[in-house]
């Protein structure tokens, strides 16, 4: 078992069963409402479920997808913890991803003004990303993650076993992040990510603990994202629109897959306005293609993800906000671009610019 020890809760990693049965033993919860989805209660659930069997709970599924991350689905939360007798005293345990992490933490914080959370990812982007920091939300308006709260778990159980019930395109996703926080931070771990070939053949649990704690110096530097925090959204300015833009259309697009594609443009601004090398842009580029294989982005579409870029959360005043890198393994926050800029950045997804 590995212990990545924060502020106020520690991250563990490894087989979670004795350590969730005394968790929850010492605790002594008046109620335990399990949040799943059709995926994870399937394949996650009855795993768990030999811990809980000593316990009070109750299970709450609700539809897996971003596009179920809104106000609705909490209110349907909401109703079935009254129902189900819930109150202040109680533990929402998330099972799942990073819709259900957020939403689930998001949900808990508010009930009854807040009872504790327990946080359980099952997806490698929620075990080596939403994991760390207590960022908590749901999209609103067609805009990701607009409204939420920052609030931390009790403690987060992390178990490398749940990425075997995983698609290729699921662990694909997740592998994202573990990019991004080696751009950002890390060019020597950037190195050893360069040399993967495979994905199928990869011991993730070796690339979870170096990621987690990139992430963690980070998020202790700034727990409220008010200065270098800011660094972990390299690629995210980009990708969240098209993200948000996918999910109002016919093309489903997974959160890692548009964050690479994402981090492909932002490499690109970064070249004209943080001074990375053209041979370190081609450099990401090259690799992030061979691995995902973004779609070109359609020239009609520039201006509503445009318009979605600067709805995102992270922008003040009427510029876009985004991340730069000045090189691999060093980001530069609070960069800027034109308009044209940002139009070329978006053909260079899939261009060979």
């Amino acid at each position: 078992m590995h212990t990545i020890t924060l502020q106020d809760y520690d991250i563990k990693i490894g087989d979670f069963r004795a350590l969730l049965h005394r968790l929850l033993s010492e605790r002594n919860y008046t109620k335990i409402a399990v949040l799943v989805d059709e995926n994870t209660r399937t394949h996650c659930l009855p795993t768990v479920a030999e811990v809980l069997h000593d316990f009070n709970y109750f299970v709450i599924e609700i539809p897996s997808g971003e596009s179920h991350k809104n106000i609705q689905t909490c209110t349907e939360i909401w109703r079935q913890m009254m129902d189900n007798n819930a109150d202040r005293h109680s533990l929402t345990l998330n099972l799942g991803g990073g819709v259900i992490g957020d939403m689930g933490g998001f949900c808990a914080s508010t009930f009854k003004r807040g009872m504790d959370f327990l946080q359980m990812p099952t997806t490698l982007l929620s075990q080596v990303d939403a994991s760390v920091g207590g960022k908590l939300g749901i999209g609103f308006n067609h805009v990701k993650n607009s409204i939420g709260v920052f609030n931390n778990p009790q403690t987060v159980l992390i178990d490398a076993a749940f990425l075997q019930s995983l698609s290729e395109r699921e662990i694909r996703s997740g592998f994202a992040e573990i990019i991004k926080h080696a751009l950002i931070a890390d060019a020597e771990h950037w190195q050893k990510i360069r040399q993967i070939q495979d994905l199928k053949t990869v011991d993730w649990t070796a690339f979870l603990l170096p990621s987690l704690k990139i992430k963690q110096a980070v998020v202790e530097a700034d727990p409220f994202e008010k200065g270098m925090r800011k660094a972990l959204n390299f690629g995210h300015t980009v990708g969240h629109a098209l993200e948000s833009h996918a999910l109002e259309s016919e093309s489903s697009l997974l959160h890692g897959e548009a964050v690479a594609a994402g981090m492909i443009a932002e490499a690109y601004l970064s070249v004209g306005n943080a001074g990375l090398s053209q041979e370190e842009f081609t450099e990401i580029k090259d690799f992030i293609t061979r691995i995902y294989q973004p779609a070109p982005v359609a020239e009609s579409n520039f201006s509503e993800l445009i318009h979605l870029m600067r709805k995102d959360k992270k922008n003040a005043g009427s510029e876009i906000n985004f991340t730069f890198l000045e090189k691999i393994g060093k980001a530069k926050i609070n960069g800027s671009a034109e308009i044209s800029e940002i139009e070329a950045s978006l053909k260079s997804i899939s261009s060979d610019s």
